[in-house]
């Protein structure tokens, strides 16, 4: 995802945040129950394995604090 959709608005800070926010969001985490990097977020605060199917709740952009 790219933050030039911002255009010239908001500033530098917020829009370096929300890139690192972003980033950190959509990569692969490490599952809870089976240890394999491929938990997904389906919403806010939701997340689900793609290998052994779990769902569970975790933090709104990463599943868990590193």
């Amino acid at each position: 995802m790219s933050i030039k959709r911002f255009g010239a608005r908001y500033g530098t800070k917020p829009k370096k945040k929300f890139a690192n926010i972003e980033k950190l969001q959509h990569l692969r985490h490490q599952c809870p129950s089976c240890r394999k990097p491929s938990v997904k977020r389906l919403a806010l605060g939701i997340w689900q394995c793609r290998s052994c199917q779990s769902t569970f709740a975790g933090k709104a952009y990463v599943p868990y604090e590193k």
